[in-house]
């Protein structure tokens, strides 16, 4: 997930407006993206709700429409709120959409793995063809599932002056440190 931020940050050279969802990727996007501009990072912040960054991704855009405008969302909060691509459509808001792809609620499983024995319940994802559903709605999508294919997918992305679906195939059991466990202070804070 941190590739994914990094290859964005050397494609837009932190002038993009990220926009987070609620999991994994969110904590990756705040702890690695660069930003060299103010009002460049928009997230639901803690206790947030999954599908945040959607409807946020397109309200920023019409906020500021000269900028590059990039939602990062994970696949479980995609779907909370995929019907806004529908407002894309009709808008024709360039915004960029990066779903990263685990196949699993995240940070959910997550703390399964870490705390509960990887006793995964209700957080594996069966996922639809998001690419089509991309395309159902006039938006150019791409996969990603090769690292060596990540820097011109997301090179293509920014470039387009158009909104833009990406899609990127991650690591299932990958993790995102530091966290703090349930109920700890922050000298309990867990990085690895």
């Amino acid at each position: 997930m941190g590739e994914v931020i990094e290859g964005i940050n050397k494609v837009t050279r932190g002038d993009a407006v990220i926009v987070s969802d609620v999991g994994q990727h969110q904590m990756f996007a705040c702890r690695y993206a660069d930003f060299v501009k103010t009002r460049s990072n928009v997230t639901s912040g803690g206790l947030g709700t999954m599908g945040f960054a959607l409807p946020a991704a397109i309200g920023a855009k019409m906020g500021v429409p000269h900028r590059e405008v990039i939602a990062i969302i994970g696949d479980g909060g995609y779907q909370m709120t995929i019907q806004e691509l529908g407002t894309i459509l009709q808008t024709e808001a360039a915004v960029k959409i990066v779903v990263l792809n685990n196949s699993f609620l995240g940070m959910v499983r997550q703390w399964q793995e870490l705390f509960f024995d990887k006793r995964y319940a209700s957080t594996v994802m069966k996922n639809p063809n998001f690419v089509k559903i991309a395309e159902g709605y006039g938006i150019e999508a791409n996969q990603v599932s090769k690292r060596v294919d990540l820097a011109g997918a997301i090179q293509k992305m920014v470039k387009s002056k158009n909104s833009y679906f990406l899609e990127v195939i991650i690591e299932q059991e990958g993790n995102v440190f530091p966290m703090i466990p349930t109920g700890a202070s922050v000298s309990d804070v867990r990085l690895s």
